[in-house]
């Protein structure tokens, strides 16, 4: 058979970026199902679509003729936009592959092959103790069933169809590799993210119909997707000059109708002008309509742009400058990523970002001695340029980064590579552990040291977390029920009960032993002081020596957070 595509030009690499970008998008909860831990979180299709839909905006944006350019450019808009240590991945990936085709007007097989290998190098590389059955296992195998394709043939098409099957077994296999995915019976889901994304590259390469028929979201799905969009693109309370496009702008298009269409509808065709308009963009569509969330300068640009597709209905559109200028009014102790530096115009000599989730537990750090908060967590994985741009901004001279989420461990150490000041990570993995830390920084003290102070800290506390199951499942021989309430002790599922109180009670029991001194509970959206109260007074009738503290954190997800000392 003849290769469909005997050179990747610089116009077939945006062709395979873009619908890798899309698969991603259009499968992202589909890769999120795949989650072994039935928390109600975004993870990993989530993380991966975001990641990917930064790097394609870049690439789509450069406008080179030099595929090794728009390799750059891509991978560079995947590095700031990297979410979660998926996203994070997927850019070291996208690292390797554009660095070995640097300079390279178009690719040929063998070109692709090395790139691909280059990807999967950089990768394990990147990743402290990496681990098979993941994402790592996926890129490796591909890379090797590419190398073994080219000896036989220089086809591009053959080649890479050849990548993405092995890639399709390599993800089975992860099954049996990694004993939690084979207890759960699932995939690897960041494994499954990549394997979308090799397909898009093989359909385009094969001269394939890349429209994905198999995502039909319902309107309501599609309103719900919309809004978590929106959520997810607004990060924290920033200064309102520092938002770059002003105007979230929504809308919905019937497809076909109205008196100015002048296309017929096409998915990439659509979104490809809009993601030139601005960012935090989301397309969706059914066979009838088509849903639209973008912030952008120009509003007025993507009305008309609908407008010759189908008519307009609900259209939704917002000042976000003037919506934070009234936020910052109304609440005077808002939390913000500084902008400028001190009143004093002095710099600190070191400053401490914290990511966090919460009204009430961002008080809590700033009442620590933390600089800057960046809205974030569980749900809402800040990305590499989020926290670079926190640290950049604090003014000080230095800083230190308390990512309080393990997934958010290889965004900030990407981050603190690209900020402009010297700065480290304390891996504090959960709320309670960045706390801890706190009480060692000195800002006096030398960055290093006080790094590792904070760091030898974490371990004195234990942290539990309270929150619902989503789904069924079997996790460590434990049945699990959807809607039942799950105990995590340092993120191990230790208990579950039908009854928040039972739940909470019984973790609590788990973590305390006859050093116990102190717990704290911090609770949130989903519970209240009355609640907290009635916790504290189970935990007293089990010891009633211990010192408890309530907080109110605000945090969703979690009703109760608690630290035990």
């Amino acid at each position: 058979m003849e290769a469909v595509t005997t050179l990747i030009t610089n116009e077939v690499f945006d062709q395979m970026v873009q619908a890798s970008s899309n698969r991603l998008k259009k499968n992202a909860e589909f890769i999120n199902s795949l989650n072994v831990f039935p928390v109600p979180d975004g993870d990993t299709g989530t993380n991966m679509s975001l990641s990917l839909e930064s790097g394609a905006k870049y690439e789509t944006e450069d406008g080179s003729e030099e595929v090794g350019h728009l390799a750059a450019s891509l991978a560079k808009g995947l590095l700031m936009g990297a979410r979660g240590n998926s996203g994070v991945i997927l850019s070291q990936i996208f690292r390797g592959f554009s660095q070995n085709v640097e300079n390279k007007q178009t690719l040929n097989a063998q070109d692709l092959v090395d790139a691909i290998v280059a990807g999967a190098q950089t990768a394990y590389k990147a990743v402290m103790k990496p681990t098979e059955g993941t994402i790592l296992t996926v890129v490796r195998e591909a890379a090797k069933a590419g190398k073994e394709a080219v000896a036989d043939s220089d086809d591009l098409a053959v080649v890479m169809q050849a990548i993405d099957e092995a890639a399709k077994v390599a993800l089975k296999s992860t099954t049996d590799l990694l004993p939690v995915l084979k207890e759960v019976g699932v995939v690897d889901s960041g494994g499954q993210g990549l394997v979308f994304v090799f397909d898009a590259f093989s359909d385009i390469l094969n001269g394939k119909d890349i429209n994905d028929d198999e995502f039909q979201p319902d309107p309501e799905e599609m309103n719900e997707m919309v809004d978590a969009k929106h959520h997810q693109s607004v990060q924290g309370k920033i200064n309102p000059e520092d938002i770059e496009f002003g105007y979230c702008t929504q809308m919905m298009v019937r497809i076909g109708r109205g008196k100015q269409v002048e296309h017929d509808f096409d998915y990439d065709y659509f979104y490809q002008y809009l993601a030139k308009l601005g960012d935090s963009l989301l397309v969706i569509n059914d066979d009838e309509v088509v849903k639209v969330h973008v912030h952008t300068e120009h509003p007025g640009k993507v009305l008309a742009w609908g407008q010759t597709f189908g008519d307009i209905v609900n259209i939704k559109i917002d000042n976000m400058r003037w919506q934070q200028e009234e936020i910052m009014e109304d609440d005077e102790s808002s939390i913000s990523i500084p902008t400028a530096m001190p009143e004093n115009n002095e710099p600190k000599e070191t400053a401490v970002i914290a990511i966090s989730s919460g009204e009430g537990i961002s008080k809590l750090f700033k009442s620590l001695g933390v600089t800057s908060i960046i809205s974030g967590g569980q749900t809402m994985n800040p990305s590499t340029a989020d926290i670079a741009k926190a640290i950049n901004n604090t003014g000080a001279k230095k800083a230190i980064v308390l990512p309080n989420n393990k997934n958010i461990f290889l965004a900030a150490e990407q981050a603190v590579e690209v900020s402009d000041i010297p700065a480290t990570i304390v891996h504090s993995r959960t709320i309670a552990q960045g706390m801890a830390a706190m009480l060692e920084f000195n800002p006096d003290e030398e960055l290093d040291q006080n790094t590792a102070n904070m760091e030898d800290n974490l371990d004195t506390v234990k942290s539990g977390q309270v929150t619902i199951a989503v789904r069924d499942t079997r996790l460590d021989g434990r049945e699990i029920k959807k809607d039942d309430y799950m105990g995590l002790i340092d993120g191990e599922i230790v208990n579950t009960n039908p009854d928040l109180m039972g739940a909470s009670v019984e973790m609590v029991k788990r973590m305390l032993d006859e050093d116990s001194e102190i717990v704290t509970i911090i609770f949130g959206k989903d519970a209240n002081q009355e609640m907290a109260e009635k916790l504290q007074n189970e935990i007293l009738d089990i010891d009633d020596d211990l010192e408890i503290e309530i907080h109110e954190g605000n945090q969703p997800v979690y009703p109760f957070l608690i630290s035990v000392e």
